[in-house]
């Protein structure tokens, strides 16, 4: 087995160390050391990168007691390596690992949540919690867990006996065999769990909540924590800004400055609506009665609602085929309506011989084609040629 030096040191970030193993596997060399800072993949967390004696370790996994350092390069066997750690990406990681148990924790002393689901990276964790929490409740656990920011309390690992263990009551995920691993948050949570933690809860930074959802009668909760946060900070602030200036309003009042714009944007898709169907009215009027088939190109800016009303009005004042189209050059929208002819054979040997796609039922297809104006009206005004 691996001596594990993040147990000892969850901060420790470079060492030396003897390399035991070296295995060829797909793509990658398989290293085993005599004791590692490397964290194996495990309890949610992904497994370390870094270097190794200057080879690169992609990934770290554990088989049966021992760390296997998954590298692109070989190393030789009775070496003494230096390894380092990737602090920055292992730190993000520790930040928002232990964000989410002072969460989670929180939500179970405050209102017996339980944790049934996780899945988490460097920028942030989802947790699934098997009871609804409304918005308030969601906002005093953003506010409690970063008060246990705020008092910097020390995280701590236990590794009790049997006969300890059974006088503890902690949260766990799964089932546990073996030797039992707990981190404890005084006050906030006791955990099964076999990942490094920041040394204390000063350390997560600041605790972050980006969504939340309902999700198989309980809450789906999106957090972020530490360097995340603070990424994710900058960038909301960016956007606000950005906002700020297209709405020539200050910042905190881009909502009512936005809700306005929308009404004003709403106000006008329902006047451009109603212009498109007077003018649609006078285009088909254009048309003469009487005839097989009839034919209307418009520019690309025509509605689809737009392009069916023209559609069925000509289908009205022709015996065959009425097609309405929107676009120029190689690219059109298209309609087609009839009152008199079945067009799903037709359909389908227009899309055929026009390159398109598209469909729909008896008296009416709709879709897009990839040919030109011409190429359209030689097909349909010729099918009966």
């Amino acid at each position: 087995m691996t001596e594990k030096l993040y147990y000892a040191d969850p901060g420790r970030f470079s060492f030396d160390a003897c390399v035991l193993e070296c295995r060829e596997g797909k793509g990658r060399w398989e290293i085993v050391l005599d004791r590692s800072a490397f964290f194996p993949e495990g309890g949610g967390q992904g497994g370390d990168a870094g270097t190794l004696g200057g080879v690169r370790v992609t990934d770290t996994h554990e088989r049966e007691g021992t760390v296997v350092h998954w590298c692109d390069g070989p190393l030789s066997v009775g070496a003494v390596v230096e390894g380092c750690v990737d602090a920055a990406l292992r730190f993000a990681r520790m930040q928002v690992h232990s964000g989410e148990h002072i969460i989670s924790g929180t939500a179970h002393r405050e209102w017996g949540c339980e944790n049934v689901g996780f899945h988490m990276t460097e920028n942030g964790a989802v947790i699934d919690f098997d009871r609804e929490l409304d918005e308030e409740q969601l906002e005093r656990l953003e506010f409690l867990a970063n008060e246990a920011v705020w008092r910097d309390l020390p995280i701590r690992t236990l590794f009790p006996s049997p006969e300890e263990l059974s006088g503890l009551s902690f949260r766990q995920k799964k089932e546990l065999s073996g030797e039992i691993r707990l981190v404890e948050i005084p006050g906030v949570d006791l955990c099964a769990c076999c990942a490094p933690h920041v040394k204390s809860t000063g350390s997560v930074g600041q605790i972050r909540f980006t969504s939340a959802m309902r999700h198989r009668g309980g809450v789906r909760l999106t957090m972020t924590a530490g360097r995340a946060a603070l990424s994710d900070a900058r960038m909301l602030h960016a956007n606000a800004e950005v906002v700020s200036r297209l709405f020539s309003a200050p910042r905190e009042e881009t909502a009512a400055a936005a809700e306005r714009f929308a009404a004003q944007r709403n106000a006008l898709e329902q006047r451009c609506a109603e212009l498109e169907k007077k003018y649609t009215a006078l285009r088909a009027a254009s048309f003469p009665c009487g005839e097989r088939d009839l034919l209307c190109f418009e520019d690309s800016a025509a509605s689809s609602a737009a392009l069916r009303d023209l559609a069925e009005a000509l289908a009205d004042k022709c015996s065959g085929i009425a097609g309405a189209f929107a676009g120029e050059g190689s690219r059109w929208r298209y309609v087609l309506a009839s009152k008199t002819a079945d067009l799903r054979a037709f359909g389908r040997d227009f899309n055929a011989a026009l390159r398109g796609r598209g469909g729909g039922g008896p008296s009416m297809i709709q879709g897009s084609v990839n040919t030109s104006r011409k190429e359209i009206e030689d097909l349909v005004y010729g099918k009966e040629g």
